[in-house]
């Protein structure tokens, strides 16, 4: 009887280990609100208070482009990064030209009027 009880304790666990990949994967994909926050160091940059990006600033670029690893991540992030700069008074000119300053390559090109669904 103590056998049958034990044959299904490697099912449970194989399903419990699956649900806590699951939730650590999940928990990798950056939210809007991370990214915004990560970037924060970038506003007097990307505001035009300042003429060049700070190395914090850089390592905030490189931090989100790392995180982005899927297609779905990228368009959320777009969008989310889209509608969060007219907020904080961004100039489309000077996120343009961020990550080159940065050197960061990113995937797709920062332009207010990109279409993040491509």
């Amino acid at each position: 009887m103590e056998f049958k009880r034990m044959k299904g304790l490697p099912l449970c666990v194989g399903v419990l280990m699956s649900l806590v990949v699951l939730d650590i994967a999940m928990a990798n994909s950056m939210t809007c609100q991370q990214a915004v926050t990560t970037l924060l160091p970038c506003q007097p940059f990307l505001t035009g208070q300042v003429p060049n990006p700070t190395v914090p600033c850089c390592i905030a670029v490189a931090k989100i482009n790392e995180e982005a690893t899927t297609t779905q991540t990228h368009r959320d992030l777009c969008e989310c990064l889209k509608k969060a700069a007219p907020t904080f008074g961004v100039k489309p000119e000077k996120a343009k030209v961020l990550p080159d300053l940065c050197h960061v390559s990113v995937p797709v090109p920062i332009d207010p009027s990109i279409d993040c669904q491509q």
